[in-house]
């Protein structure tokens, strides 16, 4: 399953570069693309196929192994190629594949190319590509050095990401800290902002798409930093909001654009991993416009009311409740796979709602304010906080992860689902119970006897 997430958030990467980032993929196949070979081309904005008389486009997973091209690929073929359903049906039954002027007619590639002309157009159509992208001539970048985690048996940190795990509950505690000082220098205000974000979202691309997750089974993450947080919060407070008008006030900035898209990639990540996130926001957090982001992609997000005790009697920084604040950083510019923003998300199809939480952007909204907004699943006080947190955990610790895997993938992206949210859905909701069907993983199943040589024996009853 996160291997079939793994490749899928890629190939959704490239497309998300070629719809916002001047950059275009064709996929030149020269021999057979099976599979997720096929997939791969699937995500670029042309495929490119010789015509020898034996190189191919193809899906042979039903055939094959017994299962789906669920991973993106049935999705692509028909969603984004606008292949027909019947033809469609055929292609996904037929080990071989299509090739040559079939392929053409079947909207499964772009462009067949004899042979003896293989290197020439394919130079000249990416050529062609590349002249008419919209990045500007000479621009220069930012290096994205290694991120060198340091890595224990109970913790993995980043230069701005701690994850402390628990093994025994299942647990892993996430810290996500702001940057210190202005970050990379560019030159221009927005675009040193952007380099601020970077830093902040720079570490999760190394965890994809379980950001720090790193293979180990975690069952919830904790996000805002009871330490760190309460050092810095009210000037993190006030640094966020002012990075997200800075954002808004540079949107034709090639490098500015680029960071935002970047760490809206990285958001969709949190979005559909495959793991129980909630967020824990309490006095000292910084949860403002883009960092808001974070609680607004998790299953649930809980807000302290109040103080905990052992904060009271505190200094001034120290004794601030917890606050969330809205930027209109959070009304669109960075949305989810379904093209909504996280709050459009929330409250879908409810315009008037929208508009109303507009109202309160810029402002400090604290628990009980953020509870009845609805921008928090509850808001408990100091005296319950540890409690109720604990339960919550421990029940969800409690409960199948393959049911949960399912649930959350059908209730984040539930709401005008585009077929790139449906492809996680599919994936979870069904496409994980064909893999472990005896048809497919049992004794005679077809992926246990591939390659044997043996045929796979069939239960034919269907639920």
């Amino acid at each position: 399953m996160n291997f079939c997430k793994f490749t899928n958030e890629t190939r959704n990467g490239m497309e998300d570069a070629t719809a916002n980032s001047g950059q275009t993929y064709l996929a030149a196949v020269n021999g057979t693309a099976a599979g997720g070979g096929y997939e791969l081309a699937l995500a670029c904005e042309k495929i490119l196929l010789i015509d020898d008389n034996s190189s191919a486009v193809s899906l042979p997973e039903v055939p094959l192994l017994g299962v789906l091209p669920g991973t993106g690929g049935l999705t692509r073929v028909t969603d984004k190629r606008r292949v027909r359903k019947d033809r469609a049906d055929v292609f996904a039954t037929k080990s071989e594949g299509v090739r040559g002027k079939q392929a053409v007619e079947w909207k499964l590639v772009d462009e067949v190319i004899p042979k003896r002309q293989w290197d020439e157009l394919v130079a000249e159509r990416a050529a062609e590509a590349a002249a008419g992208s919209s990045r500007p001539a000479g621009a220069t970048g930012i290096a994205l050095p290694p991120l060198e985690p340091v890595r224990t048996d109970g913790e993995i940190r980043y230069r701005h990401v701690t994850a402390k795990l628990d093994r025994e509950q299942g647990q892993v505690e996430i810290t996500v800290a702001g940057p210190d000082g202005n970050g990379p220098g560019h030159g221009r205000a927005g675009a040193r902002a952007g380099c601020r974000l970077l830093a902040t979202g720079d570490d999760p691309r190394a965890g994809r798409p379980d950001p720090l997750a790193a293979g180990q089974r975690a069952g919830a993450g904790h996000l805002g930093d009871p330490d760190q947080g309460r050092r810095r919060g009210r000037a993190g407070l006030r640094a966020g909001h002012r990075r997200a008008r800075r954002h808004r006030e540079c949107p034709g900035d090639w490098l500015v654009n680029e960071i935002r898209h970047y760490f809206k990639r990285v958001l969709k990540r949190l979005d559909v991993t495959s793991r129980s996130l909630i967020a824990l926001i309490e006095p000292g957090s910084c949860f403002a416009g883009a960092l808001l982001e974070l609680a607004l992609a998790c299953d649930r997000p809980y807000m302290l009311d109040g103080l905990l005790e052992e904060d009271s009697g505190d200094g001034p920084a120290e004794g601030e409740p917890a606050q969330l604040v809205l930027s209109e950083s959070n009304f669109g510019a960075f949305p989810m796979s379904n093209g909504l923003s996280r709050l459009g998300s929330r409250f879908y199809g409810d315009d008037d709602y929208l508009a109303k939480l507009r109202q309160e952007t810029g402002r400090r909204l604290l628990a009980a304010e953020a509870l009845e907004l609805g921008l928090v699943t509850d808001a408990p006080d100091d005296i319950d906080w540890e409690d109720e947190v604990r339960i919550m955990l421990e029940e969800r610790a409690s409960l199948s992860p393959d049911a949960l895997t399912g649930m959350e993938a059908n209730t984040g992206s539930s709401a005008r689902r585009r077929w790139k949210s449906r492809i996680f859905s599919r994936l979870t909701a069904w496409q994980n119970w064909i893999f472990v069907r005896p048809n497919a993983s049992g004794p005679e199943g077809a992926l246990r006897r591939y390659g044997t040589g043996r045929r796979a024996e069939f239960d034919r009853k269907r639920v």
